[in-house]
C-alpha cells in the first residue's frame, strides 16, 4: 500500500524524463556496440558483396563453362612420382651454365621459366573455379553453381581416374638434388578456397559426396602432420611456417578436426606471432629476402587468414596480443601505408615483379572487417581484384573474400 501511494505521487513529467534518459542510455550503448562489433558486420559482407558482385558473376559465368583439369592431365618426365602425384619444381633453381648436366644452382628470387608448372596452374585454376562458383552461390543461392563445382571437386578428390593423391611428396623438386621437399607444401595453399567453397556450398551437396571430399582432406591432413616434410614445414621460421598453419587450419575446419584447430590456435599465439613479428609490426625474415615487399604482403595475408579461420565467439585471434604488444592490428598498421602509397616503401625493391604488387590483398578486407577500419576497406576497394600475373596468383591464396566473411 505504501508503495502504491509513493508511486501515485510521481508526476507524468518525471516519468517522461526517466524514459527519455533510459532511451538515450540505450541508444548510446547500441551505437557503441554497432561501432565495435556490428560495425565489423557492416564491412564483413554487404559492402564487399557490392564491390565484388560484377567480378563474381563474370568469374562464375566463366567457371560454368570450364571442365575439370587435374594433375592427371599432364605429366613431367622429371617427376619421380606417378600419374596421380602433384609435381612442381623449385622456382629459384636453374641449370648450372658451368655444369649443364649437373645439379641445379639457386638464384634466389629469380623464377626459372623452364620449370614444370602445369600442376600448379591446374590447382590455381581449380581454386579459381570453385571460389567463383561458391561466391556466386552465396550471392544468389542458385544450385547450378554448386552442381558444377561438384563436377570439379569429384574429379580432383573422388574419381579414381583423375584424382590427386593426398600428399606432396614430389613438390618443389630440384634437379640433381631432391625429388621433393617440405617447402613444396606451400603449393597447396590454393586448396584452401576449395575447402572453404565446400563449406559454403555443402547444403547443396549430398552427404555421400561431402564425406568423400572430407575424407580426401582428412588423409591429406594426416600426411601434413605426420610426414617429415610436413614437420619440416611446420617448423619453418618464415612464411612457410605460417602457410603450414594456415592450410592445416583451413582443412581442419572443413573436416571438423577440433584437435588440429586448437593446435593451430596455440601455434599462432606461441610461435608465429611472437617469433616472426618485430616490435614495429614488420616481419624481419621477409624483409631480408630478395623480394621483401611481396613476401611481407604474402606473410601478412597468411597471418590474417589464420585469424579469420580460427576466430570465433570464444577465441578472437584478431585481438590477441603477446606480452610484448605484438598483434595483428600492428602488423597491418605497419604495412598499410606502403600498400596505400607504394613509393614510400623504405626498403629495397623486389628483384622481380616489383611492379605487380599490390593487388586487392586479403589482409586489407579481412582487417577492415575485423577492426571496422574504413580506410583499409577503401584502399582494398580501389586495387586490382582480377590479377592475371602468374607470380601474383601463386602468392595470392585468397581471391574470393566473400566466402570467408561471415
Amino acid at each position: 500500500m505504501n508503495c502504491s501511494r509513493s508511486y501515485s505521487k510521481i508526476s507524468s513529467e518525471t516519468v517522461f524524463y526517466q524514459y527519455t534518459f533510459n532511451f538515450i542510455l540505450l541508444s548510446v550503448f547500441l551505437f557503441s556496440a554497432i561501432k565495435t562489433n556490428a560495425g565489423t558486420n557492416l564491412l564483413s559482407k554487404s559492402k564487399p558483396a557490392r564491390v565484388l558482385q560484377s567480378v563474381i558473376m563474370r568469374e562464375a559465368t566463366w567457371a560454368l563453362m570450364q571442365q575439370p583439369i587435374t594433375v592427371t592431365a599432364e605429366t613431367s618426365g622429371r617427376s619421380a612420382g606417378g600419374k596421380h602425384d602433384f609435381f612442381s619444381e623449385g622456382d629459384y633453381w636453374w641449370s648450372d651454365p658451368k655444369n649443364p648436366s649437373g645439379p641445379y644452382i639457386q638464384k634466389d628470387g629469380m623464377t626459372n621459366p623452364d620449370n614444370f608448372v602445369a600442376h600448379r596452374q591446374a590447382m590455381i585454376r581449380f581454386s579459381r573455379i570453385v571460389g567463383a562458383l561458391a561466391s556466386a552461390y552465396k550471392l544468389t543461392g542458385d544450385k547450378k553453381y554448386a552442381d558444377h563445382a561438384l563436377v570439379h571437386l569429384k574429379a580432383w578428390f573422388v574419381d579414381p581416374e583423375t584424382l590427386m593423391n593426398p600428399n606432396l611428396l614430389y613438390a618443389q623438386a630440384i634437379q640433381g638434388r631432391f625429388t621433393g621437399r617440405g617447402i613444396g607444401i606451400i603449393d597447396t595453399i590454393h586448396l584452401m578456397e576449395v575447402a572453404q567453397g565446400v563449406l559454403v556450398m555443402k547444403a547443396a551437396f549430398n552427404e555421400t559426396d561431402v564425406n568423400a571430399i572430407k575424407n580426401w582432406f582428412s588423409r591429406y591432413l594426416d600426411w601434413l602432420t605426420s610426414h617429415q616434410y610436413g614437420k619440416d614445414e611446420m617448423n619453418a621460421k618464415n612464411n612457410h611456417g605460417t602457410c603450414w598453419v594456415m592450410q592445416v587450419a583451413s582443412f581442419a575446419k572443413l573436416t571438423g578436426n577440433q584437435e588440429l584447430l586448437d593446435f593451430c590456435v596455440e601455434r599462432y599465439k606461441r610461435v608465429l606471432l611472437p617469433d616472426q613479428m618485430a616490435a614495429d609490426g614488420s616481419f624481419p625474415l621477409e624483409l631480408a629476402r630478395t623480394k621483401p615487399y611481396g613476401y611481407s604482403i604474402f606473410n601478412l595475408d597468411a597471418m590474417t587468414i589464420i585469424c579469420q579461420i580460427l576466430s570465433n565467439k570464444k577465441e578472437n585471434l584478431w585481438n590477441y596480443k603477446t606480452s610484448e604488444g605484438k598483434w595483428m592490428h600492428k602488423g597491418i598498421e605497419f604495412l598499410y601505408p606502403y600498400v596505400a602509397e607504394k613509393d614510400k616503401w623504405p626498403f629495397k625493391k623486389d628483384v622481380m615483379y616489383w611492379e605487380n604488387w599490390p593487388v586487392a590483398q586479403p589482409f586489407l578486407v579481412m582487417g577492415a572487417a575485423a577492426y571496422g577500419n574504413k580506410k583499409w576497406f577503401h584502399t582494398w576497394k580501389k586495387l586490382d581484384h582480377s590479377p592475371e600475373v602468374e607470380e601474383v596468383l601463386r602468392n595470392l591464396p585468397i581471391r574470393n573474400p566473400l566466402i570467408w566473411l561471415d
